[in-house]
């Protein structure tokens, strides 16, 4: 076995992560090899981690254990495709009995069907859907329905908002917002980009008026990142109003916000109706899976007899795993427990209570940070020269998006692996999601492991 120092070859001086390697040695050795496989040692980018990522080998409800047999309160989620737990019995029985009977057929399946009728049951506006492999996918297609449909070529998104990582998302989530290309996408893509500052209606009005070859506007409902720079729920509903004034297809992503904050997503919270929708994560019951939904005549696109009778060519939209079966089970699962459980408002009230306990440790121990956040999501602010004097006053639409992403990442870092020392995974923003599987119980040992971390972070000098 390679030698776990390997791993990262500058070994810090740092007593947390000195903490941090005598607890996890086992994640440390196959973090080495997995050097050997990988760039960076890893396979998604949201799991680097200085000096190594922890391994896990299983998880149940709203808990998780490494390969050292360390247990956590997981707030990663499963990147937020979670909010029934880790290995709900009635999705995993579901998943199991369809992978017995084939994981790919190559023809169409009745499991696809009744995904399908379970996406529309919950959200009105989807008229039509098209299943792909993942929400970049997703995101991808509503783009390439929306040029179609309108005859353009621009897109407005807006700064900090993700939405996968195909190239016409790349730039100006955070880096790039100048609306430059980002590394290996061509100029002429990102050119067809409009960015947009979010909560600014005057400038987005400017921006809708001043061209005429717009298809689309794409959002993150919540804020950009799930909300970690805030939106105004009036400017979400002012941008439904622009667009449809100058004919521009609104397409809400609602990867990670769909069935999250509501059984019908967060369009159902807002009162919105976008022409076309992104959805992934929950949609697939933790499965891999995504889908594009939204009215008929724009998925008419992807349609042959519509396209014949237009007498033009359709969209084409092959994908070896469309409506995977056992994602499709797993899905459909999911969406009815989540509709007939209120696993979605349960999820909500533990986050407020969360965010409420985080901060009250905050303002007990004189830090001057700030957990924001809602429904079940919470986030943290921290940053040297804006303290936050009060963390239940702390409005995190105040400052500009771009300014929001500016975070110390040293400190950041050397607090997620103190939470991880004390039995917590947070995500790399040092934030959240809860399931509806999180309890007192898991409120009650987050509390005390940042309670404990903060003590940490002040031997080491990190904090006063």
């Amino acid at each position: 076995m390679p030698d776990s120092r390997s791993a990262d070859s500058a070994l810090s001086n740092s007593p947390i992560e000195a903490a941090f390697r005598e607890h996890t040695p086992g994640s440390a050795a196959l973090a080495a090899e997995a050097k050997t496989h990988f760039p960076s040692g890893i396979t998604h980018d949201a799991r680097h981690l200085k000096p190594y990522g922890v391994y896990i080998e299983r998880g149940v409800g709203p808990r998780k254990w490494d390969v050292d047999g360390n247990e956590y309160v997981d707030y990663f989620g499963g990147h937020g495709a979670l909010l029934l737990g880790h290995a709900h019995p009635e999705v995993t029985r579901a998943a199991t009995e369809a992978m017995a009977t084939g994981t790919q057929f190559g023809a169409n399946h009745p499991l696809e069907i009744g995904w399908a009728n379970a996406v529309k049951r919950l959200v009105p506006s989807v008229e039509r859907v098209r299943f792909t492999s993942s929400g970049t996918e997703a995101t991808h297609m509503a783009l390439r329905l929306a040029r179609d449909f309108t005859g353009k070529s621009k897109v407005v998104r807006f700064r900090t908002h993700f939405h996968g990582w195909h190239d016409h998302m790349t730039h100006g989530v955070a880096s790039q917002f100048d609306g430059s290309a980002s590394p290996g996408v061509l100029a002429g893509v990102a050119e067809n980009i409009l960015l947009a500052d979010p909560n600014d209606l005057e400038g987005l009005r400017t921006l809708l008026g001043a061209h005429d070859d717009i298809a689309a506007a794409i959002i993150e409902p919540i804020g950009g990142s799930t909300g970690y720079t805030a939106l105004n729920p009036d400017f979400l509903r002012a941008l439904r109003e622009e667009t449809a004034k100058h004919g521009i297809l609104l397409i809400l992503d609602e990867v990670v916000t769909g069935f999250r904050l509501a059984p019908g997503g967060a369009q159902s919270v807002f009162g919105i109706t976008p022409d076309l929708s992104a959805f992934a994560k929950i949609l697939a019951g933790g499965m891999p899976g995504g889908a594009v939904g939204g009215r008929k005549d724009i998925l008419d696109g992807l349609d042959f007899d519509a396209a014949e009778q237009r007498k033009r060519e359709k969209i084409g939209h092959p994908g070896t795993f469309n409506a995977n079966p056992v994602s499709a089970a797993a899905g459909t699962t999911a969406l009815r427990v989540l509709a007939e459980t209120g696993a979605c408002d349960r999820a909500n009230e533990t986050g407020a209570v969360l965010r409420e306990r985080l901060n009250a440790v905050l303002k007990d121990q004189r830090v001057p940070w700030a957990f924001y956040g809602a429904y079940s999501i919470f986030h943290l602010f921290v940053q040297a020269d804006r303290p936050v004097a009060d963390p239940f006053a702390f409005d995190p639409s105040a400052l500009p998006a771009v300014i929001m992403k500016d975070r110390p990442k040293e400190l950041i870092r050397q607090l997620r692996l103190a939470m991880l020392v004390n039995g917590v995974d947070l995500n790399p923003a040092c934030g959240g999601l809860l399931s509806a599987t999180h309890g007192p119980a898991e409120i009650d040992a987050t509390v005390a492991a940042f309670t404990e971390s903060l003590a940490m972070l002040r031997r080491a000098g990190e904090i006063a």
